[in-house]
């Protein structure tokens, strides 16, 4: 399996973003793998972006956004459950991409626990299912996407699909940028619906 290089994430948020579809997020807790295709993606910049949680620059909570690329960004939201987003730019740029969806690929019946779900269209279909599906919390805050053992990034196959565009789910501010980017026809893709 070859990993996504550091120089991959080297670049303007929303032409990673396209860029990352079709590649794998890999979950290893312990002996086992969990992953998936990425399937639907958002990208935030920092202050030119006030759907951002950089908007109003450097603090504790999005310090990650600012640091080196290629690392994990994991925070709680809603009270309820935890999104992972993958730093990009170069570092003292803020620059992120929320993984929003996954089309489940190793690891099925323990996903399938993990969501307490046997539908496999429901296991991976948003950030907070997919983040629950493969045992994504805090803990893995700044977790090197590059080089770690227990989540990372690998190259998917070469396959052709579309590549389709909108506003971003769930924000009411930067409804201009259609920077919420997913594979065109895939069942796997969320079902929010963005604002306009």
């Amino acid at each position: 399996m070859e990993r996504l290089p550091r120089s991959f994430f080297e670049d303007y948020t929303p032409s990673v973003a396209k860029r990352l579809l079709g590649q794998l997020l890999v979950r290893r807790i312990g002996r086992r793998f969990l992953s998936g295709i990425l399937v639907e993606v958002e990208a935030y910049r920092g202050r030119d972006d006030p759907a951002s949680h950089a908007f109003r620059g450097e603090t504790p909570r999005n310090r990650v956004m600012f640091g080196e690329v290629g690392k994990a960004y994991v925070y709680f939201t809603y009270g309820f459950h935890h999104c992972l987003c993958v730093k990009t730019e170069r570092r003292g740029v803020a620059g992120a991409i929320l993984v929003r969806a996954l089309e489940p690929l190793e690891g099925i019946e323990q996903m399938k626990k993990n969501r307490g779900k046997e539908e496999v269209r429901e296991l991976a279909s948003g950030p907070g299912k997919l983040t629950q599906a493969l045992k994504i919390d805090r803990r893995l805050n700044g977790e090197d996407l590059v080089r770690s053992e227990r989540l990372f990034l690998a190259r998917g196959k070469d396959t052709a699909f579309e590549i389709r565009d909108s506003s971003r789910i769930g924000v009411d501010r930067g409804l201009e940028f259609r920077w919420r980017y997913f594979i065109g026809g895939n069942q796997f893709v969320s079902r929010g619906k963005p604002k306009t």
